[in-house]
């Protein structure tokens, strides 16, 4: 729970360019923990490098690369999002009410993303993770081609069905998945597995946050046990050795 240091402060972004628009927003949050931004149209960086204890409420459609760097804020969308949210993002949470563009998540290392709709390409590409840091994208609806693309940690759930080139070139982190996958369609290096106690705990959990920020607007609330999901990760710490020289 963010607790505000005074009223929550309203910004009108219109048609404000990027650089201007991010001015307005940081001398905002020197003045209130949370910022309600209106009438967004596609400003870059909203929130870029937000620390812990700050939150935006965005109504409109915040550009490329909102949340990038974020370092433990919390931004809510209520509407769709353009490519790259959550870029290189170390801690911190996104809410997203609608879907998102292309290479959300990209090289994420901590933190967790909603998305209640679908998604676009390259979603979680360069993913990473490190001890308890941990990243965590939880898509809706479908997923555009080259899902978990060069995924070296963290964790995908989704719901509808992935794009062509799932988990190309991923070598860490765990996708779960619910549409079922032929032998034919899952990719070199990778094993399709069970779930685990520990799995079904872990999407009870994550199913349960998507249902208390969702389910009210869709109307329905997705089964929180985990059944019907399997998962899907690397056989080995190296799948691809084999591509390089001794």
């Amino acid at each position: 729970m963010i607790t505000t240091q005074q009223a929550k402060k309203r910004v009108y972004l219109g048609t404000a360019h990027f650089k201007e628009a991010n001015e307005m927003v940081r001398a905002a949050l020197e003045e209130a923990d949370v910022v309600e931004l209106t009438d967004v149209y596609a400003q870059r960086y909203l929130g870029c490098a937000m620390p812990a204890g700050k939150r935006l409420e965005v109504y409109g459609t915040p550009g490329n690369d909102t949340a990038c760097y974020m370092d433990g804020g919390e931004i809510e969308v209520f509407g769709n999002a353009q490519d790259q949210i959550g870029n290189t993002m170390n801690e911190g949470r996104v809410i997203i009410h609608g879907r998102c563009g292309d290479a959300a998540g990209y090289a994420m290392r901590g933190g967790t993303i909603f998305v209640r709709d679908d998604c676009g390409w390259r979603v979680g590409i360069h993913m990473k993770q490190y001890l308890h840091h941990c990243p965590i994208i939880v898509i809706g609806g479908n997923a555009g081609s080259f899902l978990g693309e060069y995924m070296a940690g963290g964790i995908i759930v989704l719901m509808g069905k992935p794009g062509e080139y799932l988990a190309t070139g991923m070598h860490g982190g765990i996708i779960y998945l619910k549409d079922d996958l032929a032998t034919s369609e899952v990719p070199e290096g990778m094993v399709v597995e069970p779930l685990e106690p520990a799995d079904e705990e872990f999407l009870a959990e994550i199913l349960g946050q998507y249902n208390e920020y969702f389910a009210s607007e869709l109307g329905y609330a997705v089964n929180e046990s985990g059944e019907g999901f399997f998962k899907l990760r690397p056989a080995s710490s190296r799948p691809y050795a084999s591509m390089y020289a001794n």
